[in-house]
C-alpha cells in the first residue's frame, strides 16, 4: 500500500469532484423525443440544472471522487496510469449520478472522455516504457464495448449510453491488465444484481430499470485493485 500517494490522490480527486455540480449543470439538454400522433408524451426529463442544484451534491461528489482516487493511489503508488484514472474519478461520479437519477448517460460527457482518456493513456504507456499496453487498451475497448453492444442489441431496457461508456472503461481496464478487464467488466453486472435486487425487495426504489452506469464505474475500481493486489 502507498498511503502518501493515496492521500495525495484523494485530495486531487476530491477537489475536482467538488466541481461535479458545475459540470452537470453545463451539460446540453438532449433533444425532445418525437411523439407520434395519438401517443402519450413521455414524462418530462429533469433538467440538468435542477440535478446540479441538489442539496449537498458538491460534498457528496467530492467524497465519492476522493474515495476512488484514494483507492487507485493506495494500490498503484506513483504510477503514470493515475493520469487518466484521476481524470475518471470526477467524470465517473458525474456520469454515475446522472445515470442514477435519469437512467441516462450523457453523450456530451462520454464522447470527449474517449479523447482525453486516449491521449492520457498514450502518454502513460510511453512514460512507462510499455507501449504494448496500448494494444491491450484497444483490445479492452473492442471486447467490452462489443459485449455491451450485444447486450444492448438483445436485452430490453438497456440504453446505448452503456455501450458508449463500456468503450472508455474497456480502455482503462485493458491497460491495467487482463485480470482487471475480466474482473472489472464482470463486477458491474454482479454488483448491479447484488445491490439492485435487495433495493427492489425493500422498496427503496420502485423503478424497474437498472442504471448500469454507476455499477460499471465501480467495476473500474474493483478491476484495478484486483489486478494490482490479487492477480
Amino acid at each position: 500500500m502507498h498511503p502518501v500517494v493515496a492521500a495525495w490522490c484523494a485530495v486531487v480527486a476530491g477537489v475536482s469532484g467538488w466541481f461535479v455540480p458545475a459540470l452537470v449543470a453545463r451539460l446540453p439538454e438532449p433533444p425532445a423525443p418525437d411523439v407520434a400522433e395519438g401517443e402519450e408524451p413521455p414524462t418530462p426529463k429533469i433538467p440538468y440544472a435542477d440535478l446540479a442544484a441538489a442539496p449537498g451534491l458538491a460534498w457528496k461528489a467530492a467524497l465519492a471522487a476522493a474515495a476512488a482516487g484514494a483507492a487507485f493511489g493506495a494500490v498503484l503508488g506513483a504510477d503514470w496510469s493515475l493520469l487518466f484514472l484521476l481524470y475518471l474519478c470526477p467524470v465517473g461520479v458525474a456520469l454515475g449520478y446522472v445515470d442514477w437519477r435519469l437512467r441516462l448517460l450523457p453523450t456530451a460527457l462520454i464522447r470527449p472522455s474517449y479523447l482525453v482518456v486516449g491521449v492520457l493513456l498514450v502518454a502513460a504507456a510511453l512514460l512507462e516504457g510499455e507501449p504494448r499496453r496500448l494494444l491491450h487498451a484497444i483490445i479492452g475497448l473492442v471486447v467490452l464495448r462489443g459485449l455491451y453492444w450485444l447486450l444492448w442489441r438483445f436485452t430490453p431496457g438497456m440504453g446505448f449510453g452503456d455501450v458508449r461508456l463500456a468503450g472508455v472503461i474497456g480502455l482503462v481496464l485493458g491497460h491495467a491488465g487482463w485480470s482487471a478487464l475480466l474482473v472489472g467488466g464482470y463486477a458491474g453486472f454482479l454488483l448491479g444484481v447484488i445491490l439492485w435486487v435487495p433495493m427492489r425487495l425493500l422498496r427503496l426504489t420502485t423503478d424497474r430499470s437498472l442504471p448500469f452506469g454507476p455499477f460499471m464505474l465501480v467495476g473500474v475500481v474493483v478491476g484495478v485493485v484486483w489486478q494490482t493486489v490479487v492477480a
